[in-house]
Order: C-alpha cells, then sequence, then structure tokens
C-alpha cells in the first residue's frame, strides 16, 4: 500500500521533469530560429540585425512568423499523432493514416496543374479563382477530402480495422492520381516535390494566427476526450461496457485528427514522422493518461520541428534543406536505433 503513492510521486516528478525540459527546448528554438538567417546560426548577426534598420522587416516578418509558425506546426503534428495512436491503438500509427496526406498532396497538383493550362482549357474567371484559392486552400481541402473519402470507404468509424484499410487504399489511389496529372501536367511536378518536402519558409503572420487558433480548439477538444481514449486502451468491449458510444467517440477524434493534420500540412507541407515520434517520446520518458499525452505530445512536436528547422536553414547556409528532409533522417535514425536497441534485449 505505501508503494502506490511513490510511484505516483515518481510519476508526477517525471511529467514535470519533461515539461520542464520541452519548455526550455521551445525556448531555446525560438531564440535559435530567431539568429538564423542566411549565414545560417549566427547569434552575432542577430544583435547586428536588431541594431540595424531592417530588424524590423528581417526579424517581424521573416524569421519571427517562420520560427513560431514551425512550433505551431509541430504541435499540431504531435497532437494529431497522439490521437492517432490512442485512437488505432498503436505506437506506429501518424497522422498521415487517414489519407489525409494524398489528399492534401492531389489537391496541390490539381491546383498547379490547371495553373499551367491557364487559359487554354479553363475561362479567365476560373484561372483567378484558383489563383486567388492558392496552393494553402487546396491543400487544407484536398487533406479533408481524403479523410472523406476514407470515412465514406469505411462505411463511417464504427470498425477501425476497416477504417484502417481505407485510409491505405484511399492513399494509394490518390497518390496514383497525383502522380498521373503531373505525367500529362510536368510543371506540377516541381510544385508538389517542394510540397512533399516540406518548408516553413511561407509561413506568415496570417498562417501563424489560423493554426494558433485551430491548436487552441484541438487542445481543448483533446482534454474533453482524454478519458475516452483511456478507455479505448482497455479494449473496445470494455470501452463499451463503461458506456461510451464507440461509434461517435471515434469519428470526433478522426475528425481532431483530420483537422490538425490538415492544418499543419497546408502550411508546412508534408512533415516526416514528427506526428509518429513525438508520442512516443513521451511515453518512453514519462509516460501517463491521455490527458497529460496528449498536451505532452504537442509541446514535443513543437520542440522537434523548431530543432528540426534551425538545422534545415543552417546546414548549408545560405541555402536550406527541406524540413521534411530533415525530420525524415532524424526520425528515421531514432527509430533505427531504437529498434537495435530492443533487439538486443
Amino acid at each position: 500500500m505505501a508503494g502506490a503513492p511513490d510511484a505516483v510521486a515518481v510519476d508526477t516528478r517525471r511529467r514535470r521533469r519533461l515539461a520542464g525540459r520541452m519548455a526550455l527546448a521551445i525556448v531555446l528554438g525560438i531564440a535559435a530560429g530567431l539568429a538564423t538567417g542566411s549565414a545560417g546560426f549566427s547569434p552575432s548577426a542577430f544583435w547586428a540585425d536588431l541594431a540595424g534598420g531592417d530588424a524590423g522587416l528581417i526579424l517581424g516578418q521573416i524569421r519571427a512568423p517562420r520560427t513560431l509558425g514551425a512550433a505551431l506546426a509541430g504541435a499540431l503534428l504531435g497532437l494529431s499523432g497522439a490521437i492517432s495512436q490512442g485512437l488505432f491503438r498503436n505506437p506506429l500509427a501518424d497522422p498521415y493514416l487517414l489519407g489525409s496526406a494524398s489528399g492534401a498532396a492531389l489537391g496541390v497538383v490539381l491546383v498547379l496543374a490547371a495553373a499551367s493550362l491557364g487559359g487554354a482549357y479553363i475561362s479567365l474567371s476560373a484561372a483567378a479563382w484558383i489563383e486567388q484559392a492558392g496552393l494553402v486552400t487546396a491543400a487544407f481541402v484536398g487533406a479533408l477530402a481524403g479523410v472523406g473519402l476514407t470515412l465514406a470507404l469505411a462505411r463511417g468509424a464504427v470498425q477501425t480495422l476497416r477504417l484502417l484499410l481505407a485510409g491505405v487504399v484511399v492513399g494509394v489511389l490518390l497518390g496514383a492520381v497525383s502522380d498521373l496529372i503531373t505525367v500529362a501536367s510536368p510543371d506540377a511536378l516541381r510544385g508538389k516535390q517542394a510540397f512533399m518536402l516540406g518548408s516553413t519558409s511561407f509561413l506568415g503572420w496570417n498562417a501563424l494566427a489560423l493554426m494558433c487558433v485551430g491548436l487552441a480548439v484541438l487542445l481543448a477538444l483533446a482534454r474533453r476526450y482524454a478519458r475516452a481514449l483511456d478507455a479505448l486502451t482497455l479494449g473496445e468491449d470494455s470501452a463499451a461496457s463503461l458506456g461510451l458510444d464507440l461509434s461517435r467517440v471515434r469519428l470526433a477524434l478522426v475528425s481532431m485528427l483530420s483537422l490538425g493534420t490538415a492544418l499543419a500540412v497546408s502550411q508546412a507541407g508534408l512533415v516526416a514522422f514528427v506526428g509518429l515520434v513525438a508520442p512516443h517520446l513521451v511515453r518512453r520518458s514519462a509516460p501517463g493518461p491521455h490527458g497529460w499525452l496528449l498536451q505532452a505530445s504537442a509541446g514535443m512536436g513543437a520542440a522537434l520541428l523548431l530543432g528540426a528547422d534551425v538545422v534545415a536553414r543552417s546546414l548549408i547556409a545560405p541555402q536550406e534543406l527541406p524540413v521534411g528532409v530533415v525530420t525524415a533522417v532524424l526520425g528515421g535514425c531514432y527509430l533505427l536505433w531504437l529498434l537495435r536497441q530492443r533487439s538486443a534485449r
């Protein structure tokens, strides 16, 4: 009996310690992002920019929005990844399982292909509408449409296995359609590749406001459905015996997952592994119920993408690496290390 309070106290200390480390990592990541420019990471250049007359332009309009945007996009992906892993009860689930990635890519390709065709096949008014809609809107709508098609194919969110298989089918199908369009319109291929590799270079204050509102709403909903995710970890029969409407809960979780992923993908492109690794790192460092896991995964995702963005901008400065490539390399190396560590036991 005396051991239980001690175990609870130890878990609480571990969570507080991890929360403090994540907060410090986010603060340092923001500072490093502000100090990273065309010459790479350079604190001396940062102070020179502050003293110069272009500080408002360089810091206020370029570095600050992309740095804060990287944190928000990472938080959205981390939160979405934790929801996905809780929904499917699989630590290898990521936010892109339900067709959001392929749907977003198809939306981008459609807009790029239509813009390249110009007035040859579409009217001037339609071309103006396409240009005004932009790639961000196309990616957002495409991501939500991909998940919607998955839900339609799976006949709702009644069974997670059917939902997962439908997501795989939709991903392959929409990916094939996207490839066919790029074959017919090669000009769209370059834009698609840039989107697939991920980037924070086009983030602005309007994008930050949108992601901030979306993250706040999703965090509030995540707190509401945290106990439902805890119940799902016990199994579907046990969750149903506790009075949960499994179909309604799954549909709500899929909607939250879709919205978070669509927001992040439409603004920063396809950033790999953040949504997969962030919840895993939290569970490995300080496990706990989903009320803790969801919020901590958002913080971990923000810290990870901030660090990856600084590396992407400074490694081969003045050129930049796609941030999605950096996260893929780092995330893949971490999973390989983890696999080797477990196989050695």
